[in-house]
Formats: structure tokens, sequence, C-alpha cells
């Protein structure tokens, strides 16, 4: 007889387990299936973002701007370092070590929360029946529940005729686990993977060329922070060519031939490592019976209302597996949300503050519209913007570059949109999404006292300058 729940959750990355844990503290009883298994062989809760994604990435990108500023800025500070040397497999080792503390403490909440927890693949069949295969290999087993919850995320998306081997062709989990620096290397797409891990590996010495098949650097960015973004990047020795396009990649004495279609025809280039980062997709494979209830939408994605309801009853979905956009703190909010809306309690997911980051070096973040987006939608809108080379403590550490750029709606001058291109911009972000949800305008951020001399005073400036009274840059 099939073990009964309040609430079964199908995979434990940041939508999952956060969902898991809401579920358990409302007083459902809760079991959570993954797949994730860590380097030592043990359950690895946390899915792609802690195991091979957000948190691994994060801390090479950290380890490698490091190796870097001592390098190329340290200089400037008085700082003189002869003969300095990065130790990769340490560097991998520490990176490793952070990933095995954070999974293991989702493991420690799971037991702390009395929620089950099952290594497997999980499979919802007809009647919120879910079917359990661990990945020991023992027999399945076989659950119940009045609520499910899919959560499982999603994987990389392969492109025609380059296949991964996992070793001179790679996604984003093998390139965070190179040995050693790979004198080239070729990234295919220049979105935010690329961006981070060409990042990585460019600042630890490899020749990094970015393969876009988009003409234009950055689209979903707004365009000023785009421009100077992409500048900084090329000054920082990122190759990156736009409007090429990857016809096929092959692999032959330990080198990755690639073959190229630009505006000057076709070529080929080699590299010692090439990433594939073109994007991902939900993965769903093995998640549903065909008797399930629960449909699929022309994407892949699974079909949900606004309040993340599938089309089969009691079940519900969140994260990488449905519509919106693919970022952890996203799937997280959807499972909180959701757990609560089980509970019988209000929730609800404000989709137009979801704020998205890139941790490049500059950062680059940003919430709400771009000024292309309100020009294409007709929207009548004011600009304030304020560059870190007019702010103090930007320019006392050393980083003057970027700016902060800010959208207002010309009538009620409510916050639309704001732009971040330059040091914490993903910590400075935050007070204009919180802005903007209490619909907040640019007077409103213009009017509180920031403290001096802070980074946050660019938001300041900004604000003032879409009125025209920034203090410290012309207007």
């Amino acid at each position: 007889m099939a073990e009964k729940f309040d609430v079964i959750v199908i995979g434990a990355g940041p939508g999952g387990y956060v969902a898991a844990i809401r579920a358990a503290q409302l007083g459902l009883k809760t079991a959570c299936i993954d797949l994730f298994t860590g380097k030592d062989g043990k359950p690895a809760p946390g899915g792609t973002c802690l195991n091979v994604g957000c948190i691994p990435s994060k801390a090479l990108l950290d380890s490698s701007k490091y190796f870097y500023q001592l390098q190329h800025d340290y200089s400037a500070h008085g700082i003189s370092v002869q003969n300095a040397s990065m130790d990769v497999p340490l560097m991998i080792a520490r990176k490793d070590d952070i990933v095995k503390k954070l999974t293991g403490g989702v493991g420690q909440l799971f037991k702390g929360n009395k929620i089950t927890y099952y290594q497997g693949k999980g499979k919802l069949k007809a009647g919120r029946q879910v079917e359990v295969t661990p990945v020991d290999g023992s027999e399945p087993l076989a659950l119940d529940a009045d609520n499910i919850i899919l959560a499982s995320g999603s994987i990389p998306i392969q492109i025609p005729n380059v296949e991964f081997d996992g070793e001179y062709i790679v996604d984003n989990v093998g390139a965070l686990d190179f040995a050693s620096v790979p004198a080239s290397f070729g990234v295919i797409g220049a979105g935010v993977v690329g961006l981070e891990l060409g990042s990585v590996w460019n600042r630890l010495g490899a020749e990094v060329i970015l393969l876009e098949a988009l003409p234009d650097f950055l689209p979903i960015a707004d365009k000023d922070v785009s421009k100077q973004a992409a500048r900084e990047f090329k000054k920082q020795g990122l190759d990156i060519r736009l409007g090429t396009l990857v016809k096929s990649a092959q692999v032959k004495d330990g080198q990755v031939t690639v073959s190229v279609e630009d505006k000057n025809g076709e070529s080929q280039l080699t590299f010692d490592i090439l990433l594939v980062s073109v994007g991902r997709k939900p993965f769903t494979d093995g998640l549903l019976s065909d008797d399930s209830g629960v449909q699929l939408t022309e994407q892949g994605q699974i079909q949900v209302d606004e309040k993340s309801r599938t089309t089969a009853a009691g079940v519900w979905a969140v994260g990488d597996c449905v519509r919106g956009p693919m970022l952890a703190h996203k799937a997280s909010e959807e499972g909180i949300a959701v757990a609560e809306l089980i509970a019988g309690k209000p929730a609800h997911i404000h989709f137009d503050t979801v704020p998205w980051v890139i941790y490049t070096d500059p950062e680059i973040a940003w919430v709400g519209k771009t000024e292309q987006e309100l020009q294409a939608a007709g929207v009548e809108y004011n600009v304030g913007s304020f560059p870190f080379a007019a702010n103090g403590r930007a320019l006392a550490g050393g980083h003057g570059t970027g700016l902060v750029k800010m959208l207002a709606d010309a009538e009620t001058d409510e916050i639309l949109g704001v732009h971040i291109l330059g040091t914490n911009a993903s910590e400075l972000i935050s007070e204009c999404v919180v802005a903007m949800e209490f619909q907040g305008s640019s007077e409103d951020l213009a009017s509180m006292i920031h403290a001096h001399p802070t980074l946050s005073e660019a938001v300041h400036e900004a604000a003032l300058h879409v009125d025209k009274r920034a203090v410290h840059r012309g207007n």
C-alpha cells in the first residue's frame, strides 16, 4: 500500500526544497524526491542551483576575480605582488566544499522539518500517485498525496552537430570542473552562463572567444547597460563575436574544431575546450505518465495558471519547468506561494518585480522594463541615470565603471524599471525591487536619505536625475 502524504514535491532545487520546507512548516506531512548525488556519493538536495549552477559558479567567479585583481588592479592601491599563481585544483576543491556545505544544509533542514526525503526519480501517475525509482537500484516505491508539486527544473539545450562529451565539449557542469586552465576556450552563447563562465577562465589566463548567433549583445538587458558592458568585457579580453552561427563541432587529437558562419562566410576555429551555453529547457523526461492529467505547452513547459496550478486537480508546478524566467529566486517564491495556497492561505507572485543578475565584474542587474520595451509599448516615461565614476565610494574602491539607470512613468512617476551596471549591482537592485513592490515613485527614492559614502547613493542620484535634480552630475 502506498504511503500517504499531504504534499509530495518532485525536485529539490530552489523551488522544490523551499516548497517542501514551507509546506512542513505549515503542518503538512511532506515528502521530497530528488536525483542529485554529490561527488562524495551522498544525496545532494539543492538542484542545479546549489550543485552545478548558481553557487559553484559564484565561488569560481570570486576566486578568479581576486586573482585577476591581484594582477591588474592592486598595484593602484600600492600593493605589489610578484609571480602570482593559481592552484586550479585547490580552487575547484574550495568550490566543492561550499557546495557540500550548502546541500548538506538543505538535508539538515529536511530533517529538522520532518520531511521524508527520497533519493531517486519521481514519476507522477494518475490520481496523484507517485512512483519513486531509487538511485541505488532498489525496488520502486509507491507514494500517494493530496497535493503534488512538480519542481523538476531544467537542463542545458543541445544544438545540432555539437555533441557533449563531458571532456572537450561541455555544458555548464563540465565548465565548473577543469583540472587546469585551457589555453583556448570557446563558448557558444554570450548570455548569462556564457559570460560568467567565460569570465572565470578568461581571468585565469585562457583565451576566450564567445560565439553569439544574435546580432545584438545581451538584448534582454537595457540598451545603455548592454552597450557599456560590451565595452568593458572587451577591455577585459573577452572576444565576443556577434552574428556568428555555429554549424558543427568535432573533436580530433585533443582539440575541438568549430565550423562557424558569419557575415564573412564560413570558417573554422580551434579550441582546447568548447562550452555550449545556448540556454536551458524544462526537464520533464520521465516525469509524467500518459494518464497523469498534466499537459505541456508547445514550448515543453508544464502548463499552469496564474496560481501555478496544472491541468490535473491537486497538482502544481513551479520553477524552471513552467512559464516565466528560469531564475532560482523566482522558483523559490513560487514554491512558497504554492505551499501556502495548499494550506489555505492567500499567496501571490508578482512577476513584474523579479530581479535579474549577471555576476560578471562589473555585475549587471535589473528589475522591471527596459527602455526598449517601454518604447515598443508606447509608454511615456522619464529617464534618470548616474555614473559610478561620480560616486565617491566607487572611486575609493576602484570601481568607477558603470551606471544606475531609472525609468519612471511620465505621468505618475511610478518606477517602471531600474538597470545597474557596476560593482555590487546584485545587492543594489534590491532597494529598487522593494520600491517597485510598493508601487514607489522616483520621488520616493529621491526623498530617502542614503548613507554617505555608499554605492547606493548612485541609486539616489539616478532617482533625482529623473526630475533633473541630480546634485553630483550635470543635468
